[in-house]
């Protein structure tokens, strides 16, 4: 195959140019502009389209996969192995993707319709009491007893974090007024710090907010047990570097269910875990954030993969207890309906 084969084509080429909307109901009080970043958009549902695209295109351009002999392993929690299993289906190419437990039932559902194979390795690491670095070992495996195959590294490759230029580029030219604060969530520190290279490229004065959860290890915290997939990681990347973001906020499984509902009552949008971290964020610094400062948030994924676990009330309340109230009180919708 031709590098010239390589650009994106077909659904491909819908990667990325997401929406950007403005949150003017999330939080009616702020005294700033608050946008979200609708990453679902993408044609695989999120932000890891971007990321499998770049990964993959690179990986053929350099000769390293070849397209009806290669195959690409990866690990994955569930969004990136979507992508790469969009993007090697279109391409031709043997995707196996190792899982853990925690990925749900939709996104293992939604590779193996577009041709992957899924393994899911279900023992827990001794040490860290994490699946990762197991899933690490079963990819070393894989590669070693595979013939041609490959595996994008996406916790490693600087084609992840080059993808997100892009995504900052787009965050930039669509805020009016020009950008102050930029909300990302953590897991391969691939989006951080793709748009902090963007940003310090650009010399743009904007303030850099990393949203990671408790119990993650990337910004040196002792490892936890965590609910939510998507962002937090239990062994530190190697993209990660010190200084990519200019403030870090942990935030609790519970922080992430609440401003997801939050969301889907006040916005009617439907979004996954990692949305409610950044949100939680949000309002963690908003009694810091100047008047008038425009802030975004990037929202990775669709709340569609979350309907049995964020969005279902037993598991909520069994995981929990009653904490309805904390996303229903003032609802500003609910509230303008009885009027």
């Amino acid at each position: 195959m031709r590098p010239s084969d390589t650009v994106p084509a077909g659904v491909l080429q819908t990667v990325g140019r997401t929406p950007l909307v403005e949150l003017t109901r999330f939080d009616p009080a702020a005294r700033f502009r608050l946008y979200a970043k609708l990453e679902a958009h993408n044609p695989g549902g999120s932000i890891k389209d971007r990321s499998a695209l770049e990964l993959l295109r690179g990986a053929i351009s350099e000769g390293r996969v070849i397209p009806g002999r290669s195959v690409v392993v990866e690990s994955s929690s569930g969004n990136l192995g979507i992508g790469l299993a969009q993007a090697c289906r279109y391409f031709g190419i043997r995707f196996v993707c190792v899982v853990d437990p925690r990925a749900n039932r939709q996104n293992i559902a939604v590779m193996r319709a577009l041709g992957a194979e899924v393994e899911v390795v279900s023992t827990i690491d001794p040490v860290t009491g994490e699946y990762l670095p197991v899933r690490l070992r079963r990819v070393r495996e894989i590669l070693a007893g595979t013939e041609d195959a490959y595996c994008p590294d996406q916790y490693a490759n600087p084609l992840n974090p080059r993808s997100h230029h892009a995504t900052m580029r787009e965050i930039c030219e669509a805020v009016p007024g020009g950008l102050d604060y930029l909300f990302c969530a953590t897991s391969s520190c691939g989006t951080l710090r793709g748009c902090a290279e963007y940003a310090r490229e650009q010399r743009l004065p904007v303030t850099l907010v990393a949203v990671d959860a408790k119990g993650s290890v990337i910004f040196g915290r002792e490892p936890a047990p965590r609910l939510i997939p998507g962002h937090g990681a239990a062994v530190r990347p190697a993209l990660h570097q010190d200084g990519l973001a200019d403030e870090v906020v942990h935030v609790s499984d519970l922080d992430c269910v609440v401003n997801c509902r939050r969301l889907a009552h006040r916005e009617a949008i439907l979004a996954g875990g990692s949305a409610g971290a950044v949100l939680a964020a949000v309002r963690r610094l908003g009694g810091r954030i100047p008047a008038g400062a425009a802030c975004v948030v990037i929202l990775p994924d669709r709340g569609e993969r979350y309907l049995d676990t964020i969005y279902d009330d037993d598991w909520v309340a069994s995981h929990f207890g009653d904490v309805a109230h904390l996303w229903k009180e003032h609802d500003p919708v609910a509230e303008a309906a009885t009027c």
